[in-house]
């Protein structure tokens, strides 16, 4: 485990990213192409703007997963996962070798099918994530089906998990916010051999402290990455500001 805090969101983007370019360069060169997860939210911004100016690596030879998506949303609203990805990613780096959306707006059953499908014959090299105020780790809220071996599920967004949808400007108000979405699930984020988590904002800070040293609990559902071999978290101050030991 990795842990590295930066004096604020910008440099802890600028670390995550270039992290991130690396380990997908270093896949392409070793078996021919790159096989990644990205999450989306306020929490990637500069992880993923970093990303895209990294100009040596052959987006061509990447394949892209996301983590979730709100069941029921259109791709018009400002919300969508699909939206943020194609506007903030797709349309600023060369065309992908492939780019699986979730799409929220087909029978959930079939389409938790088709991307298991999908992620089930393509091992991921590098998976970027974030963690929520609630500790969730894609959208597996606490507490957190560890168990299932399923790829991708139909999760239930609790309270707090809706609430920072709204908090972020994402929705007007908890009312319009999905109560379900489809989620990675955790057993899948975990097969990923490189795992990057970027975490900003003070917000989090008692999510990052109960994630890095609250026991390993589905109560703390992002505190599985612990167990992970190559796990990097990027936090900042704000972010950090909890933890007891910050060396």
């Amino acid at each position: 485990m990795h842990i590295e805090i930066s004096k604020d969101t910008v440099q802890l983007g600028e670390a995550a990213g270039n992290t991130a370019g690396r380990l997908i360069k270093d896949a392409i060169h070793s078996k021919g192409e790159a096989v990644i997860i990205l999450a989306t939210g306020s929490s990637q911004f500069e992880t993923i703007r970093t990303l895209i100016e990294d100009k040596q690596i052959d987006w061509s030879k990447v394949v892209m997963f996301h983590l979730d998506e709100y069941i029921g949303l259109p791709m018009t609203h400002k919300a969508s996962f699909r939206k943020y990805l194609k506007e903030r990613f797709l349309d600023k780096v060369p065309p992908l070798r492939a780019a699986h959306l979730i799409d929220g707006s087909n029978d959930p059953v079939r389409e938790c099918k088709r991307l298991a499908d999908l992620i089930s014959a393509s091992p991921v090299d590098v998976a970027l994530v974030g963690i929520g105020e609630n500790g969730h780790l894609a959208f597996n809220d606490p507490p957190a089906d560890f168990d299932t071996k399923a790829p991708y599920i139909v999760a239930n967004l609790d309270q707090a998990c809706r609430q920072q949808q709204v908090n972020e400007d994402w929705f007007d108000n908890i009312s319009q916010v999905p109560g379900q979405a489809i989620s990675m699930s955790v057993h899948q984020i975990m097969l990923s051999g490189q795992i990057i988590c970027s975490v900003p904002d003070r917000r989090k800070a008692l999510a990052v402290k109960n994630t890095l040293e609250q026991p390993v609990s589905n109560l703390y559902p992002a505190s599985i990455l612990r167990e992970h071999p190559s796990c990097y978290f990027y936090l900042e101050t704000g972010s950090a500001s909890l933890l007891a030991n910050k060396g």
